[in-house]
Formats: structure tokens, sequence, C-alpha cells
């Protein structure tokens, strides 16, 4: 069955022992780990049904979908998007049926040290790579055999003899949805504000095993391909040979995601992204900060010398779309350093420039900096930096209107012609002015409709910067018309009201 936010994959047509369930931060989304889980319960696969929900479902509508199924197991994925529902979730099945077993993975449950309140309602938490563990924990307590230790540390998984989860992407998946995929699981890095600096060493699939099940999916007709690689160019050799994989097999539509470290493009990797037609690549390439001092810091090892030639073969050599991230709040970066970064980014002209705001994740330790800096954060998801040292409240709070304007009118590319004329040479400044304009005018930063919007940055352009009315109606009429699809709104001078 599939609604707008719920889809269920059936394995069998009886009742379940073991319900495996998460809500996705959209319905574009599939829950990659649960499929993972599934595909691996062995003998226990036909007693499993996985559902999958949107965090715009009500907790009680998840529960009841969830009771319906009548399970003795129930498998929960907590994510720092949806740990806040999914704790209403736990709540509610707990009140309504204590004798369901409830166990808990993902992310935010993976720290025993440093747990949400949520683990403390569920039977058990699984940490690491659940496979193994998930299957043999349903085994004995579908057995009669419950282990008195709730806390399980499965650590990593044999890559080898995992069951790929691929064949569990149904037909809707694939018409509808994100197709996630991985060659290697960790991260060769140590940066303090990731959780993967702790999953550490980088294990790589075998792809003469993996690679025929990327062809079967290509053959079932799925073209978006987001990988889940943490450092896709880790290793060079791996990294060519899958990209000329799908190389080899380029048809139309065909979109491959990846996360990639700015300074590791060497001729070889070069070389084939040069290949590609333009469109089909997309990279997100963590910058993070162009601050050296601070970037040893948080233990972020790059070669910064190399990140602005990289960056600009790929935007001006080869059709791949750049997704470059930043990050605020930082320990030891001033709002100075983190505006002399984003210019210098900004100036590479990646086709997303990501402003984001430092969080303090569980289980990273980035929190080893919290006295020496000062640095202060929400206690709530997403655990955004409140202040430090060197950015106070007041900047933080106008740093974090400005990431959601940029996000607005930037990186969606709904003022394409009118954001030079914003930014001029000194980006940052420039749009921080805007930022704080639009926050005196509409004193939000969310929910401003479109037309809305084409107004405010007309009337900004025309009376705060005074340009020619007649030029800046005529690249907001095209912006606005090349986004929203249908007649555009004339703006007449520069005291109309829009």
């Amino acid at each position: 069955f599939r609604f707008v936010s719920f889809a269920v994959f059936v394995v069998n047509t009886s009742m379940p022992d073991i319900v495996l369930a998460t809500l996705n931060a959209k319905y574009s989304h599939t829950a990659f780990g649960l499929r993972y889980l599934l595909a691996n319960l062995g003998p226990l696969r036909n007693r499993a049904t996985l559902l999958e929900f949107d965090i715009k479902r009500k907790p009680a509508e998840v529960v009841s979908a969830i009771l319906e199924q009548n399970p003795r197991i129930v498998g929960l994925g907590v994510y720092i998007w949806n740990i806040v529902p999914l704790t209403g979730v736990v709540t509610a099945l707990k009140r309504e049926r204590p004798d369901i077993l409830i166990v808990l993975g993902g992310p935010e449950a993976s720290f025993e040290e440093d747990q949400p309140e949520v683990c403390r309602q569920v039977d058990f938490v699984i940490a690491g790579e659940g496979e193994t563990a998930f299957a043999e924990l349903c085994g004995q307590l579908l057995s009669g055999r419950r282990p008195t230790q709730t806390f399980i540390r499965a650590g990593h998984a044999s890559l080898d003899r995992l069951v790929l989860p691929y064949d569990l992407y149904d037909p809707s998946d694939i018409s509808h949805r994100l197709i996630y995929v991985e060659t290697s699981r960790g991260c060769p890095f140590e940066c303090e504000y990731c959780i993967s600096c702790n999953d550490a060493p980088v294990r790589f699939f075998d792809l003469d095993r993996l690679l025929p099940e990327f062809e079967r999916l290509i053959d079932r007709g799925v073209r978006q391909f987001k990988f889940m690689d943490r450092t896709f160019n880790a290793n060079i050799d791996h990294a060519v040979r899958v990209m000329e994989f799908f190389l080899a097999r380029m048809t139309p539509g065909l979109r491959l995601h990846f996360e990639m470290m700015p300074d590791r493009f060497p001729e070889r990797l070069r070389s084939v992204i040069a290949r590609f037609p333009a469109g089909t690549l997309h990279f997100e390439i963590g910058v993070q900060t162009y601050n050296e001092k601070v970037a040893r810091r948080i233990k972020r090892h790059q070669k910064m010398e190399l990140i602005d030639d990289n960056l600009r073969f790929l935007r001006n050599d080869a059709g791949a779309l750049i997704h470059a991230d930043l990050i605020a709040g930082l320990p030891g970066e001033s709002l100075e350093s983190f505006a002399a970064g984003f210019d210098r980014l900004a100036a590479l002209r990646p086709h997303e420039l990501q402003f984001g705001i430092l969080k303090r994740l569980r289980g990273a330790p980035i929190g080893r900096h919290d006295a020496e800096w000062e640095m202060v954060y929400n206690p709530d998801p997403p655990y955004e930096i409140i202040r430090n040292k060197q950015i106070d409240k007041p900047q933080m709070d106008r740093l974090k209107r400005f990431a959601k304007y940029w996000e607005l009118i930037a990186n969606r590319g709904n003022f394409e012609e009118s954001l030079p004329l914003i930014v001029g040479d000194s980006p940052f400044a420039r749009f921080m002015e805007l930022s704080d304009w639009l926050h005196g005018k509409v004193g939000r930063d969310f929910g401003i409709p479109l037309r809305e919007l084409a107004g405010l940055v007309f009337q900004y352009l025309t009376v705060e910067l005074k340009k020619d009315a007649a030029d800046v109606s005529a690249v907001v009429q095209r912006d606005y018309q090349r986004t929203a699809k249908r007649e555009t709104p004339v703006f007449r001078s520069p005291k109309s009201k829009v």
C-alpha cells in the first residue's frame, strides 16, 4: 500500500511478529538501514514487515498503524530529524501495549553515555551496525529467552557476510523515491563535529559482488542513486571503478550523488568525472572552514591549497553539480574569519553553498572544546550552537537567519539573476544587510510565498540599493517566471506596493 506519508513493505500476508518502522524526513526518502535489518533477518525475514512514515504523520497515527500488525517486537530507527515525534510514538506504544518489546537503533541511540530520554522507555538499544545483532536478539526474544543486557554494542558488521538489501526496493520506491546505496562504511577522518569520526577504519564492499546489484537496479528502472559513503573518494581506485561502471551504463536521466572530500581529486579521478554528461554527477563537498587553525583544532585534515583548484575544475571543466558546505560556530572561528571563508567559497560559484550551523551531535567529540571556547548549545534537536566565546547570541541569531534566507534566495535557485545584484563583490556583507532588512520587514525566515519574496527582493534592490526600477523589474520577473512557471506580476516602481 502507498499513501502520501506512509508506506508498508509487505513480506508475507500473515500478521508479522516483527515490525520495523521509522519516520523519514520526507516521503521521498527511504529507510536504508531498516531494509538492511530486514534483509539480514535470516529465517525470521518472513515473519517481519517494514513500515515507513514521514515526520508529518501524527504519532497516534503511526502507533495505530503499528498496532494493526499486532507485532511482538517493534524495531525503530531514531535520528536527529525524528527523535521528537518518535519519542511520542514510543510513549504511546508502551502505554497501549506494554507487552510489545521495543528495540531502538540509529545515531541518536548509539552512545550509552549520551542517550536521549526515549532510550529509557524502550526494552533494548542496539548501537552500531545492527544487522547481525538485531537478528540474534529477535531470535532470542521469539524463543522466550530475554537477554539481561539492554544496551547491545554491535560494532562493525562483516560486509562480506551481509545480505544486501537492494531487492527490497519495490517498484513504487523506484518510481517515486530516493534509492540509497553504499560501497563502503566508515570514515578515514577524525572531524570532531561528526559522529563518523568514531567509525574508523573505512571498509569497502567487494565490488565484484556489489556492482551486479547496481546493474539489476538500473535494469529495474532506477535512475537516481544516492551513495551513503561518508567519503566516496577516500580510495581513488575504488571510486574510479564505481564511476566507470556507471559511465559504461549511461542512460537518460541517470543521476549519481556522492559525498566527497574537497582536496582529493587526482588526475585519474578528474579524468573519469570529466567524461560524464553535464548534470549527471552531484557532489556534496564539505569544505567546512578555510581557517587552518580552526581546521587543525577540530581535526579536520585537508589541504587548503588544493580545495580551490579542485572546485574550479568541477565548476568550469566538468559538468558536475556542486553542493559545498561551510559550518558557522566552530570553536575559535570569529565572524570575520567565517565571512572571509564564505566570500572565498562564493567566488568559486558552487551551485549550492550550504551555510550550516554547528551542532553538537550525540557522541561527537566536539564537546571537548566547550570550556575553552565557551560553547553553549541548545539541548533540544537539532542541538545547534547558541553562542560561543567569539560569537555572542545576537550575532549567532543573525547567522542563523542569514542561513535560512540564503537557502530561500540562493540555494533554491529562485533568484539566479537577482542574486548578483544583491551581493556584488562582497557576498557575505551584502547578503547580511539583506538578511537584516528582511527580518525587519517580515519578522520570519520561513513560510514566505515566492511571490511575496520576489516583491521583497524588488523592493530591496530599488529602494535600499537604489538600482533602476525598470532594470530590476525585468530581472526579478525573469527569475519569478523561471521558478513559478506562470505569468509574472509586474513591479512598476520602487514605491509600488509589492
